[in-house]
């Protein structure tokens, strides 16, 4: 499996997989520690955490050739990987949306609030179980797809994600324009307000909306 090439079909649905994975997680975790529902997704339509998606094409695509070391190199690849990528995250959301999803400037030994010594940590444990465990399981079960359906299915996730994420930033310039006391202009402003509007933002983005 380590020489195996993967290709856009494979990274598509580790990415798929890594953001249901995400979103069950996270999901399951705020209702543990908040008894609340939180939904942890990235985009207004449907389960999608990106940043796991994301998080598991990274480490799928860097972490292969590092399979069959020792875990104490695992972990620190893992760990400057991890931390890496979610400063990236986080200063890319902050550019396009205008806010972001968590913020540990309380944390010890934190880098601008986006990055911290634990969930580097935590980065460094996720990389060990994802290449080790996770990433084997991902692959066996994607080969056990009918390829032709599969194609298919991924073609229409490809269209309805690119929508969902157009969508998903009309919602947040509405809800920014909404805040301001602008009125909606047509009947899809409306929806945007009774649907997609500041609380279902505020909650989707972890509480995180009304403190940007």
């Amino acid at each position: 499996m380590e020489k195996r090439k993967l290709g856009f079909f494979e990274y598509f649905y580790i990415f798929l997989m890594g953001c249901l994975f995400g979103y069950v997680v996270e999901v399951l975790w705020s209702f543990y520690r908040h008894h609340i529902f939180i939904n942890h997704t990235a985009l207004v339509v449907g389960p999608f955490n990106i940043v796991y998606g994301i998080s598991a094409v990274v480490l799928s695509m860097f972490l292969k050739k590092y399979r069959n070391d020792n875990v104490i190199k695992l972990f620190f690849v893992s760990f400057v990987m991890g931390t890496v990528l979610e400063y990236a995250l986080s200063f890319t959301m902050e550019k396009m949306a205008g806010f972001v999803a968590w913020d540990y400037s309380k944390y010890f030994l934190n880098i601008n609030g986006r990055v911290c010594l634990k969930y580097s940590i935590f980065w460094g444990i996720l990389g060990i179980a994802w290449i080790k465990y996770i990433y084997p399981l991902t692959i066996k079960i994607i080969d056990s797809f009918d390829k032709k359906k599969a194609v298919y299915f991924m073609n229409f996730l490809i269209v309805f994600l690119l929508a969902d994420g157009f969508l998903t930033l009309q919602a947040i310039d509405r809800a920014k324009e909404y805040e301001k006391g602008i009125p909606p202009g047509s009947k899809y402003e409306e929806y945007l307000d009774d649907y997609f509007g500041v609380d279902y933002l505020d909650n989707m983005y972890n509480y995180r909306w009304n403190k940007r």
